[in-house]
């Protein structure tokens, strides 16, 4: 998709007539016409000027489209166990960096002795009581309680509950596979 495409596909998700799209950026309508038509091409302050008037970053017109919105429904996710950990991973959405799993740990269940990788996690308790320990720290966690770490350095994670528990993690990217 060009820039033309783009302006247009906004603007109209937006619901604004082109004649209020450029009564707002200050263009002629036959102007933003023939950018929207791939006739002609904007300068960069004449984008930014459109971009102010559709409220949207002036990046989102570069964007390609696997760095925009990415949507995976329930059904899509992929599922897998890991060998390092006694529970199951839900792979729930990912882009370049950055990547949200869900974590099930039986009890008793752990994440394998301190494993560590590239970037950062962060968890948040769904459901049962974990003990996170990195280093000298350690905390013991219940739903609605949420941590963070450095995943350079070693860490693990141990349901210490009598169900089974469930962690939402954004992880940065790293070169671990889970």
């Amino acid at each position: 998709m060009d820039i033309g495409e783009k302006i247009r596909t906004i603007r109209q998700q937006k619901k604004m007539t082109i004649a209020s799209m450029c009564d707002a950026a200050g263009l002629s309508k036959g102007f933003v016409s023939n950018i929207e038509n791939g006739h002609t091409s904007p300068s960069i302050a004449t984008l930014q000027q459109i971009a102010n008037a559709l409220d949207v970053p002036m990046a989102y017109f570069f964007l390609e489209k696997k760095d925009r919105m990415r949507v995976i429904r329930e059904s899509e996710r992929t599922k897998t166990v890991s060998g390092k950990m006694d529970g199951a991973i839900e792979h729930i959405n990912f882009t370049g960096h950055l990547r949200m799993i869900q974590s099930e740990l039986p009890p008793g269940g752990s994440t394998g002795d301190g494993h560590f990788h590239a970037g950062e996690e962060i968890h948040l308790v769904l459901k049962g009581k974990v003990l996170a320990r990195q280093g000298d720290d350690e905390a013991i966690l219940e739903a609605g309680d949420s941590f963070s770490w450095n995943a350079a350095i070693p860490h693990y994670v141990e349901n210490i509950g009598d169900d089974t528990a469930v962690i939402l993690m954004a992880i940065t990217k790293s070169e671990t596979k889970f």
